[in-house]
Order: structure tokens, then sequence, then C-alpha cells
């Protein structure tokens, strides 16, 4: 038997790499956003079918670890929505509510500190300045492109430091 201690790392993404958060862009469309809203809608997004499959495939060669950066009160439905598609269990590491930092910076520091203690074999991420960050980091990284990119989102992740 292998020591889970040793397996590798898989990394992934929720919003757009796992979950469709279409359905719910409108909240982040208005002024100002209304990001109770926006997060109170996550538990019925769809799940992202492609995102879903890789992680499965990961999940027999490693450990899975969830990097989202919801803040941490989205915590319960999370966990309930990766239950309820059927998705390996494995930590979720998510924004202290009251942080504020870009998703690149915010992830980046996560992957360094997991990267001490064990290899991170994939991120899998939607956010382009998060997959070149990592890149540049070392890390090998899949760009999920299989949700329709959002600006709204984007704004969110790397400006305002909302998810």
């Amino acid at each position: 038997m292998t020591d889970p201690r040793t397996r590798p790392l898989a990394v992934f993404d929720l919003d757009n790499t796992l979950a469709d958060t279409a359905h719910r862009q409108h909240f982040l469309e208005r002024k100002p956003r209304d990001w109770d809203g926006f997060f109170a809608a996550a538990p019925a997004d769809p799940p992202i079918p492609q995102g879903i499959a890789l992680v499965l495939r990961n999940a027999e060669e490693c450990d899975v670890v969830y990097l989202t950066g919801r803040p941490e009160r989205c915590r319960p439905a999370t966990l309930d929505w990766l239950a309820a598609q059927g998705l390996p269990e494995g930590a979720v590491h998510m924004r202290r509510d009251n942080d504020r930092r870009p998703a690149r910076r915010t992830k980046l520091e996560i992957l360094r500190r997991l990267a001490r203690t064990r290899e991170i074999r994939v991120l899998v991420d939607d956010d382009e300045l998060v997959c070149e960050d990592a890149e540049q980091a070392g890390f090998t990284v899949v760009r999920a492109r299989w949700a329709a990119p959002s600006a709204a989102l984007e704004n969110a992740q790397e400006r305002e430091g909302r998810t």
C-alpha cells in the first residue's frame, strides 16, 4: 500500500473550472455588485463535465486539493456542492472573509505553502493571471478554458479581490 503522504497533489479551482457560474454572473454586472447574492447562488452551480472528469482522472494517482477564491463563509455550501457532484474528498483552501488581495497572489501563496511538503502534479484553473504566475513559479498548469469567460468575474478576482 502506498503511503498517502507521498502521493502528489492535483489542485483544482472551483468557479468556472468545476462549477459553472454563468447563472449568477448578473450579480456582478450591476453597481454596486451584489456579493451576497453571487455567493448565495453558488449551490445551484451546474457542474462542468470537463472539469469533473479531470478531477476524477487525477484522483487515480493524486490527492485532490481544492483552491478557491470563494470566501471562508461559503465553506458549508461549497463542501455540500463538492459532495453532491461525487468529487473526491480533499482539503479546501478558501480566501479569508476579509482578504481582498488578487486571486493570483492568494492562490500562489497557498500553492507555495503546499509545495513545501508535497509534490504538486498540476494546478487546474480558469484565471489566466493565476495560471501565468503559477507557471512562472514552476508549477505545471492546465488552463480550464471550458467555461465562457466573464469580464465581471475576472475583475472581481484580480482587481477587487473578491473571489
